[in-house]
C-alpha cells in the first residue's frame, strides 16, 4: 500500500497525498486514484472507503465523460434492442438534452439539473421547425424523460455513476394541467363517426387499404401488406412485414415489431370484397399501363404499380376526410376506434390483443381502449331502474 505523503504547495499551504490501486478498466490498463486531503486522517478514510468498494464491486471510478457522450454510447448499444426506425426516433428526442445539459459531466449530473432542464423545456421547449411560440406537450417532454432515465439506468449498470439522478423527476402537476388546457386532447373517431368515413369512401380508389386501416392495422403494416399475404379464398390476411416512414424521409422495410406482431386475422366479409375489387382494378390498371406498370407484388400501390407509403396513405385519408366534412384525426387513432369498438362488444381481452399485435392484453386495453358517452348508455339505462324501480306514487 502507498505511504502518505506530506506535499506543501506554492502558497504554502501542507497537504495530503497517497495512490490507491483501483483494479483495471476493461481494456486490462491499470487503473490509479490519487487522493489529496487536507489531513492524513481524511486521506486514510477516502483510501479506505476506495479499497471497500473495490472489494465489494461497488466502486464509481472517477470518470470526465460528458452526457452528450454517455448518450452517444447508449444509442450505439439500444441498437442491439430495437429498430433503426426507433433509434431515430430516440436521437431526434434526446436533442434537447443535448442542447440543454449534454455538456455535464455525467458524474457532476444532479437532480437539480433534471428538475432545471424538465421545467425549462416544459416553458421553452420548441419541436424544432415548429411555429414560433409552439411549445413541446407536457407528454412529449415526459417522452424525452422517459429516455433519458433509460440511459441513466444504464450509465448506474455501467458503474459510471451510483444513482439515477432523474428515476423521481417529473413534470409539475401545474404544468400538466395547464397543458391540458391548453391542448385538448383530440379524441379517436366515434363509431359513428367510423361508419360515416366509411359510407364516404366505397368509391375511393383505395377503399379497400382504408378499411384495412379502420379494422385496427398499423398504417405501417398496411402498406407493407403483400397480396401473397392475403389468402381471399379463406378470407385470412398475414401481418409480416411493415414498411415504416424514418424521419419522414425514407422508407424502411422490416419485420413486423415483435413476435406478436407477426399474425394471421380473418378478414370481415366487406373488407374481403372490397380487397377482391381491388385486385382486379389493379389487374385492368396493369393491362392498361403495359410496360410501363411496376409489378411490386405489394397491395397499396397506385394507378402504374408503384408502391404508396404511410406519408401516401396518410394525406389522401386527410382529403377524403376534408371532402366529407369530417373531424380530422390521425389515421392510426382508427387503430384506436376499432380496438376500442371490439372491447366494448364483448370481445376477450387475449383476443383483443393477438389482433392489435401485443403480447400483453392490459397494454391493449390501457392504451388504445376507450369509452365515450355513448358507450355509457347501458349504465345510465341501469341507473333508471336503481333510481325510479320500486318507487310508489306519492299519496
Amino acid at each position: 500500500m502507498a505511504e502518505i505523503k506530506k506535499v506543501i504547495l506554492q502558497n504554502g499551504k501542507t497537504r495530503y497525498r497517497t495512490v490507491v490501486d483501483a483494479g483495471r478498466d476493461e481494456n486490462g490498463k491499470r487503473i490509479q486514484i490519487t487522493i489529496t486531503k487536507d489531513t492524513k486522517t481524511e486521506v486514510k478514510t477516502e483510501r479506505d472507503r476506495i479499497l471497500h468498494q473495490r472489494s465489494a464491486g461497488t466502486l464509481i471510478l472517477p470518470s470526465k465523460i460528458t452526457l452528450a457522450e454517455w448518450l452517444d454510447q447508449w444509442l450505439e448499444y439500444k441498437k442491439r434492442d430495437v429498430e433503426e426506425s426507433t433509434i431515430h426516433t430516440y436521437r431526434l428526442a434526446l436533442v434537447h438534452v443535448r442542447d440543454r445539459i449534454g455538456h455535464i459531466r455525467l458524474q457532476e449530473l444532479t437532480e437539480d439539473h433534471i428538475h432545471d432542464f424538465v421545467d425549462e423545456l416544459v416553458a421553452a421547449g420548441r419541436r424544432k421547425g415548429g411555429e414560433p411560440g409552439a411549445r413541446l406537450a407536457v407528454s412529449t417532454v415526459e417522452s424525452i424523460l422517459h429516455k433519458l432515465r433509460s440511459a441513466l439506468r444504464r450509465a448506474v449498470v455501467r458503474r459510471l455513476i451510483s444513482v439515477n439522478v432523474a428515476s423521481d423527476v417529473r413534470p409539475s402537476l401545474a404544468d400538466k394541467k395547464a397543458d391540458r388546457r391548453a391542448r385538448p386532447k383530440v379524441k379517436p373517431w366515434s363509431v359513428v363517426e367510423v361508419q360515416t368515413f366509411i359510407r364516404g369512401i366505397e368509391a375511393d380508389r383505395l377503399h379497400a387499404a382504408l378499411l384495412l386501416c379502420l379494422m385496427g392495422f398499423r398504417p405501417a403494416e398496411v402498406v407493407g401488406l403483400r397480396w401473397e399475404c392475403l389468402d381471399l379464398k379463406l378470407a385470412t390476411l398475414e401481418i409480416a412485414k411493415t414498411r415504416t416512414m424514418v424521419g419522414n424521409n425514407y422508407v424502411l422495410e422490416k419485420d413486423a415489431k415483435t413476435e406478436a406482431g407477426e399474425r394471421v386475422l380473418p378478414l370481415p366479409g366487406p373488407v374481403l370484397d372490397a380487397l377482391k375489387r381491388f385486385r382486379a382494378l389493379q389487374a385492368r390498371e396493369r393491362l392498361a399501363a403495359g410496360e410501363g406498370y411496376t409489378d411490386s407484388g405489394y397491395v397499396v400501390v397506385d394507378e402504374l404499380g408503384i408502391v404508396r407509403n404511410t406519408r401516401h396513405l396518410r394525406e389522401h385519408a386527410y382529403r377524403l376526410m376534408a371532402e366529407l366534412e369530417m373531424r380530422r384525426v390521425r389515421l392510426y387513432d382508427a387503430r384506436h376506434s376499432c380496438l376500442s369498438y371490439l372491447a366494448n362488444n364483448g370481445v376477450p381481452d387475449h383476443i383483443l390483443a393477438a389482433w392489435a399485435g401485443h403480447t400483453n392484453a392490459s397494454f391493449t386495453k390501457r392504451k388504445y381502449v376507450h369509452v365515450d358517452v355513448e358507450d355509457m348508455r347501458a349504465a345510465a339505462t341501469a341507473w333508471d331502474g336503481f333510481h325510479g324501480g320500486d318507487r310508489k306514487a306519492p299519496v
